[in-house]
């Protein structure tokens, strides 16, 4: 049961959290949390340099660092910013091969398609999309012998049933996952 306070102090902003049943929360909705102007700033700050200090991001956000640092720890709590990483430089990751390879399965095998290609360390990521294919797969090997072996192993899955490669030459731009 929803309960809404009985009134507010003149001033007072109701939060969506006010409106929250016991025991709901936030993240029970599947909508995703609204982000304002400040917060999508901040994320893009830290996809920068996620070890930038609170006090440099405070001063070219204009806000106090105390706004920062409450300001992280709700989009951590609400599991909007999941971790902090590392990005490898382009030279270290180059020492290897990487390629995206659209694959096409059968009918009712996705589930053990997916099964097969979680347990190849090789997989770096796949995604579920629209269009020509089902998946389409981030690979990283280290030679092109280590690919076409791969590429072998990924047809031969029961319930492939087409795959499409291409590879990587080189990155032009990569700005991290947006907001």
């Amino acid at each position: 049961m929803i309960v809404a306070p009985e009134y507010l102090p003149v001033g007072h902003r109701i939060s969506y959290h006010h409106l929250l049943a016991d025991g709901d929360s936030p993240l029970s909705d599947n909508r995703p949390p609204a982000l304002d102007d400040i917060d999508r700033q901040l994320i893009a700050a830290l996809q920068i340099n996620a070890r930038e200090p609170v006090a440099n991001l405070a001063r070219q956000l204009g806000i106090a660092r105390t706004t920062v640092t409450s300001r992280l720890a709700r989009l951590e709590k609400a599991r909007i910013i999941t971790g902090y990483g590392v990005r490898l430089s382009q030279r270290l990751v180059d020492g290897g091969l990487q390629a995206y390879v659209g694959i096409t399965v059968q009918p009712r095998s996705g589930k053990e398609v997916l099964r097969r290609l979680t347990a190849l360390a090789q997989v770096q990521q796949l995604c579920a999309v629209s269009g020509e294919f089902d998946y389409v797969a981030w690979l990283r090997t280290d030679s092109p012998e280590q690919l076409d072996q791969l590429l072998d192993l990924i047809g031969s899955v029961d319930g492939v049933e087409k795959t499409t490669t291409s590879i990587i030459l080189s990155s032009k731009i990569d700005r991290g996952q947006p907001v």
